[in-house]
């Protein structure tokens, strides 16, 4: 199914960091490369570095002044609360921009990558910032880094591309600089903003000509529901809009771990969403897929093992979900966190799919949440909403 995949990577990735205290943990990163050399997915895949994107590049969709904000922060770490940095989500630090910019240029140099041609595939786990705004950070992130290289992809020439964001929080930031944009479809499936930050994503927000598509599920919704509302709205939707690049951010707050937010989602559910983006990818987009990583706050019993399976679907070679983790592996994670960790790739589930064939039911909140999207956005489309 896969060509040649490139997976970006500078150990430099790891200066994001908001301080000791705060849930965006670099170590989750770390223990990710880890366990992706130890079991072998990085030998499966071409191993590149990135540059950090340039003030041009961030300009593409952030605010010059932002931009000198930032600057001017990362030189003593003081904070500017104005540019949303000295908060409690989005601390202020020394090298702040530093470590912005290349997470930001990591994503540029998978967006390179497939643009040209040199592989079909290509993820930055790093990145995945999703909620930075032209103008302020939110929401842990400085730099929008799948924003930045959408609009990359757009100065080349790019006509349509798809976003569909599975992290458990709004695709706000993305969506917000795209909203008036056909040629970009945001598809974000996320927790109801009834219960969870940011508090947007509606399926009332539909951007121009149908272009921004939010599925927002109830708090406690687990894989099959989950999965059910992927399979009833993005495959048809991108089937339709039939991008030429597929960019794809996969947080995997989702599941049923997470101290942040109320999804019940497995890694067993994760890893069938993953699988079923790579197929779209190829079906929809002529295989050009970048993805990215994103939120994910369970730091050793999921992020490590999802993002993997992640850069193993994209090499055309997943790991089999009964592999045990490497030794090797769990005696670093002992070291390094002084927690225990998982022993296998799985969490001993098969979700499937389950489609609107037989109908829906208007009493279940899944259909609910799912039909409120297709009614909002699938007309919009041409498409019927009806199943």
């Amino acid at each position: 199914m896969s060509g040649a995949a490139r997976v970006i990577w500078d150990d430099a990735l790891t200066s994001y960091d908001f301080g000791p205290d705060h849930p965006l943990a670099p170590v989750r990163v770390e223990l990710t490369m880890a366990l992706a050399r130890d079991l072998g997915v990085l030998e499966r895949v071409e191993l590149a570095g990135c540059a950090p994107a340039t003030d041009d590049e961030l300009a593409l969709v952030h605010k010059r002044g932002y931009i000198e904000a930032v600057k001017r922060v990362s030189v003593a770490g003081e904070p500017d609360v104005s540019a949303g940095l000295g908060t409690s989500d989005n601390p202020a630090f020394a090298g702040v921009h530093e470590a912005s910019a290349l997470i930001a240029g990591a994503t540029l140099a998978a967006a390179r990558a497939v643009f040209d041609g040199t592989a079909e595939h290509a993820v930055n786990v790093a990145g995945g910032l999703h909620h930075a705004m032209a103008a302020t950070a939110s929401g842990f992130c400085v730099y929008n880094d799948p924003a930045v290289a959408i609009a990359w992809l757009l100065s080349k020439g790019v006509s349509k591309i798809a976003y569909v964001d599975v992290d458990v929080h709004h695709g706000d930031g993305v969506q917000a600089m795209f909203y008036d944009d056909p040629r970009v479809l945001t598809i974000s499936l996320h927790e109801s903003p009834r219960t969870l930050f940011p508090g947007t994503g509606w399926p009332e927000e539909t951007g121009a000509e149908g272009s921004a598509v939010n599925v927002a599920l109830p708090a406690g919704c687990g894989d099959a529901g989950w999965l059910r509302a992927f399979d009833a709205v993005v495959p048809p939707l991108l089937r339709e809009f039939r991008p030429e690049i597929l960019v794809t951010q996969h947080g995997c707050d989702s599941h049923a771990l997470d101290p942040l937010a109320n999804l019940m989602l497995s890694l067993d559910g994760q890893r069938t969403a993953y699988a079923a983006l790579h197929r779209l990818a190829h079906e929809t987009a002529g295989g050009k897929w970048i993805a990215t990583g994103g939120g994910g706050y369970e730091l050793v019993q999921v992020v490590p093992r999802a993002w993997t399976h992640l850069m193993a679907e994209a090499s055309g070679s997943p790991v089999d979900p009964a592999t045990k983790t490497p030794e090797s592996w769990q005696r670093f994670v002992r070291e390094r966190t002084g927690e225990t960790p998982p022993l296998t790739m799985t969490d001993g589930r098969n979700p499937e799919f389950r489609d609107l064939s037989g109908g829906y039911d208007p009493a279940d909140p899944i259909d609910r949440a799912i039909m409120a999207t297709r009614n909002a956005v699938f007309p919009l489309h041409g498409i019927d909403p009806l199943p």
